[in-house]
């Protein structure tokens, strides 16, 4: 260790201030007028996760509860071992609370660099010091004093910069792919509710057939849709689709279409290991680690160490859905083979190749996870069965316009998961420079050039 570098206590260049709690009465339906607020269940193993925000009123926020940039959020308290501990720094400036499950870390900009401290408190190491100090039965809880009694080793402020940005470069990466998965996600989203809940190309056929009716003379350019404006299809594409609708128990589909359920589209949980079956390793993907279509973590234990619940056997082109609180978004479509699910996952396997993308988008639909977040029932943990997530309804089109629907939203699935694998490659790469940079190992130059070389 360079002589220069001191060990302090954590108390000693920063402090940990804990959320208060908010009635539920003070919660506000929406964000008109109030703050987002942040609770644990928001952090996440590659971040936060800001989709389901609640808001509090103003008024109620104390000055020390507003966050503020380089904040570093964690998980005071949880009921799983999992969970405690997690953390997440504010890399950019947003405006929130933050609610009583949970703290925040605040570094003495004097005494540390406060991106530094932020990669430090995340690193891998003391991640796992966080996690083994949580005391609790069903609760898990962490102590403010035990946390700023760490001690951690410092490098001058100046190397300290250094570090920082050399591991911000890999951090801004993986928050671009971050973006762009979002982007490519909601694009895929936006034309399943075009082509299969509003059924605009159907739509678009319709007006364009009853403005030739009115004016046969009109010329072919000017027939443009009054309700669909600049909505138009290849004439290859145009021909799938019908120009008519029927009535349905859905209500009005195309014709020639018919009202299914996932389970015509796919099987559920067909493979679970057996004693004979189970391989030596489980790559695990469990219910905290999926959120809204990312997988978080992968975790790899040996066969006998697997939890109990590392049973569903998942290959690409499976959808998986939490059944368990399915209202906070545990789902995600498996891109990657050779992965293990949780028995509180229902899984839907594709019956054909080109169905996965459609039983992927209908099934996590934001609509059909708050239909199967007020159809959970039991109180400590609300739950569906399996079965009532692959009964999800859902209109059946014809067997080509499912093949070419693939093959449009299935390019901006491909390009998530490429994304998600360069993203943990660039987290590991990041956990593994951490420790060698802050104890000296290896120097910043160094560093550099490993990246450089990786066209990082």
């Amino acid at each position: 260790m360079a002589g220069e570098w001191l060990e302090v206590k954590l108390g000693e260049i920063a402090d940990l201030v804990r959320g208060v709690s908010y009635r539920p009465a003070d919660l506000l339906p929406d964000g008109s007028n109030g703050i987002p607020l942040l609770r644990a269940t928001n952090i996440t193993n590659s971040g936060l996760d800001l989709a389901d925000v609640l808001f509090v009123p103003s008024e109620l926020v104390r000055p020390n509860q507003m966050l503020r940039r380089y904040d570093v959020v964690i998980a005071m308290s949880s009921g799983s071992r999992e969970a405690v501990g997690r953390l997440a720094q504010l890399r950019q400036d947003w405006v929130g609370c933050f609610g009583a499950f949970c703290g925040v870390i605040r570094a003495d900009p004097r005494r540390v660099h406060p991106d530094f401290l932020g990669f430090v408190l995340q690193s891998p190491n003391f991640r796992t010091r966080i996690e083994t100090h949580a005391v609790g039965t069903a609760i898990m809880n962490l102590s403010r004093e035990r946390i700023l009694g760490f001690s951690l080793e410092l490098p001058p402020l100046t190397e300290q910069r250094a570090i920082a940005h050399v591991l911000g470069t890999l951090d801004d990466k993986i928050e671009l792919n971050r973006r762009m998965s979002q982007t490519l996600e909601a694009m895929a989203r936006a034309l399943f509710k075009s082509w299969f809940v509003d059924f605009d190309p159907v739509r678009w056929k319709m007006e364009r057939k009853g403005a030739k009716a009115q004016s046969r003379n009109q010329s072919q350019t000017a027939l443009a849709s009054s309700r669909l404006g600049g909505f138009a299809l290849p004439p290859a594409l145009a021909a799938l689709f019908p120009d008519r609708f029927v009535d349905s128990e859905l209500g009005p589909i195309p014709e020639g279409w018919k009202v299914g359920t996932l389970a015509d589209l796919s099987v559920l949980n067909p493979e679970v290991w057996t004693r004979q079956t189970r391989p030596a390793k489980i790559i695990y993907v469990d219910l905290s680690n999926a959120k809204w279509g990312r997988i978080d973590l992968l975790t790899a234990y040996d066969s006998a160490d697997a939890p109990s619940r590392a049973q569903r056997v998942l290959r690409p082109g499976d959808t998986i859905v939490g059944t368990v609180r399915p209202g906070n978004g545990s789902y995600a479509f498996i891109a990657e083979g050779g992965l293990t699910g949780s028995t509180g996952f229902a899984a839907l396997r594709p019956r054909a190749a080109h169905y996965a993308e459609l039983v992927y988008l209908a099934a996590t639909a934001p609509d059909n996870i708050d239909r199967l977040a007020h159809l959970a029932d039991g109180a400590a943990y609300p739950a569906v069965r399996p079965e009532v997530v692959a009964a999800t309804p859902v209109v059946c089109p014809s067997d080509e316009v499912l093949a070419r629907f693939s093959q449009a939203a299935g390019l901006a699935l491909a390009k998530i998961a490429q994304n998600e694998r360069e993203s943990r490659t660039l987290a590991a790469l990041r956990d593994a420079l951490l420790p060698k940079l802050i104890s000296g190992e290896i120097r910043v130059k160094e560093a550099e050039r490993f990246l450089q070389e990786r066209g990082l």
